[in-house]
């Protein structure tokens, strides 16, 4: 896994339009961040060589469905914690939940499988994602995701996220404890 210096703030030259809203939207609600270019992430694995590298900790971000596809929801959670389905399920009162397909995924945020972040929620105009945080990511000080590409990652403060970014989407996190 190769991975950049860290850089502060967006990059000079222009990215996919998708990662360029992202950055557009952080810096426009002045939101400072930090960020490093690396090969794409594709497992916690690579995550955990990022996140050594950036300071910050990625989430584990899951875009989840009840078999009925009756909601959507985006769980962001530390990605050393094991994910069991029947926990979450009974914390936010929803039936067994599975993963959403790469379609929803495009449909719903925007990026690609392995790109799912809380910075995706800009795509959901019509707020059919909820998001769900663990209570050790809303309580961390720092925040780290990608920009909606699996190349880069970023290191937000948390309280910019939910003070700032989320009010200015529209999405109010439920918080559980996973």
């Amino acid at each position: 896994m190769n991975v950049s210096p860290v850089y502060h703030g967006a990059p000079a030259e222009s990215r996919t339009p998708v990662e360029d809203r992202t950055y557009a939207a952080l810096t426009a609600l002045g939101i400072p961040f930090d960020r490093v270019d690396h090969d794409p992430a594709e497992d916690m694995a690579d995550c955990a060589v990022i996140s050594q590298a950036l300071g910050a900790d990625i989430c584990k971000n899951l875009l989840l469905t009840p078999r009925n596809r009756s909601a959507f929801y985006l769980l962001a959670m530390p990605g050393d914690k094991p994910f069991v389905t029947k926990d979450l399920s009974k914390q936010i009162g929803s039936s067994r939940l599975s993963f959403a397909t790469a379609e929803d995924l495009e449909q719903l945020l925007g990026v690609q499988p392995g790109s799912a972040s809380v910075l995706g929620l800009l795509n959901d105009t019509e707020h059919r994602v909820t998001l769900v945080l663990d209570r050790a990511v809303a309580e961390s000080r720092w925040f780290g995701c990608h920009p909606c590409r699996n190349t880069s990652s970023l290191r937000l403060r948390t309280e910019d996220v939910l003070e700032k970014f989320l009010p200015h989407t529209g999405h109010v996190p439920l918080v559980v404890e996973l």
